[in-house]
């Protein structure tokens, strides 16, 4: 697999922590013994770097060198702390729009949703650790670049997302078509999150509970829904009609 954000090997993959880079996804064997799985594991929870215990089957795909049962993927991007973004945010002056995206999978609808964002003025993307699509070659080259000029916070919990934004003032808006009221109904005027659900499952349902609003788009063809990269594009469009 030939992939530049791909790295394997556990000595590799300590130098590449203990040298401040970004780990995307970490990927450790189960049942890994030896010192120096220790010292990885313990550099690991130490820097607080989500990882995952998969079989060996799962690392033989993503490489056919000696991964020593590690391999990690370094994220092009250096993540930007939710609590910080959002004060400065505030301070600013600025109206708050935040997206938030709950376990979306594909990489490519990723990029797209990125490259809008920032064309619609986001002030940042939020994002759980683990569970969503990652920042690949894919992602920058759907979002034509913009993947470095937008924000994105990675959070352990889309939850407590919510609660932290929802307590700084900010309504946090669902987009589901098991939603009662269209988007052009819902007051985009005040600070605003709008959360975009998976390609498949949609918007978790225990999400789905906390949430101030929840908006859909009118649907007349026979098909019910729409990509969720598109849907989003005019979930933040609305927004800017409103705000002009």
């Amino acid at each position: 697999m030939k992939n530049d954000s791909l790295v394997f090997g556990i000595r590799a993959i300590i130098e590449a922590i203990s040298s401040g880079k970004t780990i995307d996804k970490l990927f450790v064997q189960k049942g890994l013994i030896g010192e120096l799985a220790k010292e990885l594991m313990a550099l690991v929870r130490e820097k607080n770097i989500t990882f995952t215990f998969v079989p060996v089957e799962k690392l033989n795909k993503l490489t056919r060198k000696n991964h020593q049962g590690a391999v990690a993927f370094i994220s092009p991007i250096d993540f930007y702390d939710l609590e910080n973004l959002v004060m400065t945010v505030t301070e600013s002056g600025q109206t708050p729009l935040f997206l938030i995206l709950d376990q979306l999978s594909d990489v490519r609808n990723f990029g797209a949703i990125i490259r809008t964002a920032e064309c619609t003025g986001v002030h940042g993307i939020i994002i759980q650790k683990k569970g969503g699509a990652p920042i690949s070659a894919d992602t920058i080259k759907t979002s034509a670049g913009a993947v470095f000029k937008i924000p994105i916070c990675k959070v352990d919990h889309i939850k407590d997302a919510m609660f932290y934004l929802q307590g700084s003032g900010i309504q946090v808006i669902a987009a589901t078509e098991k939603a009662n009221d269209p988007i052009y109904d819902i007051d985009l005027t005040i600070p605003s999150a709008i959360i975009m659900g998976s390609e498949g499952k949609g918007i978790s349902p225990s999400v789905l509970k906390l949430v101030d609003q929840l908006a859909k788009l009118p649907m007349y063809g026979e098909i019910g829904s729409l990509n969720v990269s598109v849907a989003c594009g005019v979930f933040l469009y609305e927004t800017i009609r409103q705000r002009r």
